[in-house]
């Protein structure tokens, strides 16, 4: 019995572990061109993920991410978005709607991904593990509305959130993104 019970434990400690292990860059998904994209490709950068909506009243914030990335982008740094219809259907288009709103609206140049579900039964994996304190090691940190931040590091663990009214020019993430 006491063997059993060794036993179990260590796999419990093993499936804990190998869940934890996952991080950022374990993931894939697809632009909003429909094309793969490996996250493990942002290995050494900073990464800003940013669930958007195109009808919403915090979508001004396109601009403001924007601006972040023109100023910080590159080498060290990158925002990704994510659209997303969550919130009161605040993302009703296709995905090529998206990205013509987002061009001629906003003229974004980051990184835009298809549009995924950010919460609920049908949580795409990357929100499910940015989400999740038991996946990510850091912290429970439900969606709460549209434009909410996640800040992962270089070697791809969650490090933090910002709520979506909190503005892609607060201290706190520029603190984030120019610390070594």
């Amino acid at each position: 019995m006491k063997t059993l019970y060794i036993a179990v434990i260590l796999l419990l400690v093993g499936v804990m572990s190998f869940a934890q292990q996952a991080n950022f860059h374990s993931f894939k998904t697809k632009t909003i061109d429909g094309k793969v994209f490996d996250l493990a490709s942002l290995k050494g950068k900073k990464v800003l993920v940013v669930n958007t909506a195109s009808k919403c009243g915090l979508t001004p914030q396109y601009k403001d991410l924007q601006e972040l990335y023109l100023k910080y982008g590159g080498d060290k740094f990158v925002i990704i978005g994510f659209p997303a219809n969550n919130f009161l259907s605040q993302e009703p288009g296709s995905n090529s709607e998206i990205k013509q709103f987002c061009t001629e609206n906003y003229e974004v140049t980051f990184p835009m991904m298809q549009k995924i579900s950010v919460k609920g039964d049908d949580i795409d994996p990357i929100y499910k593990w940015l989400t999740s304190k038991s996946l990510n090691g850091k912290m429970d940190a439900e969606v709460s509305w549209n434009f909410q931040k996640f800040m992962i590091d270089e070697n791809g663990n969650f490090v933090d959130m910002a709520s979506p009214r909190t503005k892609p020019s607060d201290e706190k993430i520029i603190k984030w993104i120019t610390s070594k």
